[in-house]
């Protein structure tokens, strides 16, 4: 025999609702007790609802963009017999008039460890011949933490996963979400103070020394409704998302920026010629296009640019695939180049231009934002000398390309008019040290002012 269970969403703290980001199943899975079923997203952090009961995934109720809350069924799975006999027996055994349950709760909630098990002691309308039975929480009142796991830090799986990726002790921190759940920028502000010299420190005590001269105060709390009116406005997703990886990348990486100067005066009439050559093409030859190519070159010449950090490795990729920032509407998104190493100009400026708009109307895929082994960011079209570029990480650098000018150069006889191009290379100083991002920024600047370089 088998019982159809319905799994519920937990007690998620003081959210009335939040979106369903990711389900991380499908009909047809076999699933475990505690296993993450789908990502919610709050204003604060993502969290990860897992399941209360293993089997079988009959049926899924929700999908990304939904909103759920306390209660709202997620999915049903089919539990057999023998998984659901410990449920019974546990209901059988427990005094029907007890004020708290003695055991912990069916579902984890959010903020309840990941590797901790729960034992299935939810109510099930029948012990014998029903087909359905949802998941009753035993009370009203919000899911207990097991007595064994009590003193553990208030986080959610995800959570976790982040601070054991990171080596970081949850028991060092003070959680700044909902009922002091820590959240993963309570991690980043962490990490940052250790690297600052602040290790032993909390993040969320004001005037609380983190042991190398730095006294952080709380984020001011200011009621803007007193100076003037306002007009609150939401984050994007994408701004949202975006700006979660650009704090994790500015905080965990120790970056170094190399700016420098190319000579593009030769390149810009080589791109007009191009132009007007292939007019009838409809494809438009970008200085983007000329870039990646350059970027490729060096990538070859200069290996450690073109690989990846994992713990005291390494990754040195045999690969290039170059992804360059594209401005959108809704915010900023870095669609990749994938064997930029194989593609002629021509090929590179359609990809690119293809690229971009599928950026601008918001039909990038996933699987065309990954897998990058270098970035390129460009202010060209807008303007700027110079910026510091933030790494996408994995990566270990990115090339920060700013308006081109005019400027005389002395060419030892006289002055003469230089198309330059500023560049900007920001880099992960853990791996790669000054002189070698220099001497790839020289190199770089020396390709792009004389393009034939690149058939050597």
């Amino acid at each position: 025999m088998s019982n159809i269970i319905a799994i519920q969403v937990p007690d998620i703290g003081d959210f009335e609702s939040v979106e369903v980001i990711e389900v991380l199943v499908k009909v047809g899975d076999v699933v475990k007790a505690e296993q993450s079923l789908i990502t919610v997203e709050s204003d604060k952090a993502s969290m990860e609802i897992p399941a209360s009961h293993g089997g079988v995934v009959k049926s899924i109720d929700v999908k990304v963009g939904d909103k759920v809350k306390q209660g709202s069924v997620v999915l049903s799975v089919e539990a057999s017999s023998e998984a659901a006999a410990p449920a019974l027996a546990a209901v059988a055994s427990a005094p029907a008039t007890a004020a708290a349950p003695t055991a912990p709760a069916p579902v984890a909630a959010v903020s309840t460890p990941a590797p901790v098990a729960a034992p299935a002691n939810a109510a099930v309308a029948s012990a014998a011949g029903v087909s359905l039975a949802a998941v009753v929480l035993p009370t009203a009142g919000k899911l207990e933490m097991p007595v064994s796991t009590a003193n553990l830090p208030h986080a959610s799986p995800s959570v976790r996963k982040f601070a054991r990726e990171l080596g970081v002790d949850l028991t060092r921190i003070t959680g700044s979400g909902p009922k002091s759940r820590i959240v993963q920028e309570d991690i980043q502000n962490f990490v940052k103070q250790a690297l600052a010299g602040g290790a032993g420190a909390s993040s969320q005590t004001a005037g609380t020394s983190l042991g190398g001269g730095i006294d952080l105060l709380p984020w001011p709390k200011v009621d803007f409704t007193k100076f003037g009116a306002i007009t609150p406005q939401p984050l994007s997703r994408i701004k949202k998302i975006s700006g979660a990886n650009l704090h994790r990348n500015w905080v965990m990486i120790p970056h170094v920026t190399n700016n420098d100067e190319a000579d593009i005066t030769g390149l810009e009439d080589l791109r007009v010629t191009l132009n007007k050559e292939n007019e009838k093409s409809g494809v438009k030859v970008t200085m983007l296009a000329f870039l990646i190519k350059a970027v490729v070159a060096a990538l070859k010449k200069f290996p450690e640019f073109n690989a990846s950090l994992d713990g005291d490795n390494l990754i040195l990729k045999q690969y290039f695939n170059i992804g360059f920032a594209a401005d959108t509407p809704n915010g900023l998104v870095v669609p990749v180049i994938r064997d930029a190493d194989k593609k002629g100009i021509l090929e590179l400026a359609r990809e690119s231009s293809d690229l971009a708009k599928k950026a601008r109307d918001g039909k990038l895929s996933p699987g065309e934002m990954q897998g990058g082994c270098f970035s390129i960011s460009s202010l060209g079209g807008i303007g700027g000398t110079n910026f510091t570029p933030i790494i996408n990480a994995p990566e270990l650098a990115i090339l920060g390309v700013s308006r081109s000018f005019m400027k005389p150069v002395w060419d030892g006889k006289q002055f003469v008019p230089q198309l330059t191009l500023p560049l900007s290379l920001s880099y992960d100083h853990r791996v790669i040290d000054g002189a070698s991002a220099a001497r790839f920024n020289a190199y770089l600047g020396s390709l792009l002012a004389d393009f034939r370089r690149i058939a050597l």
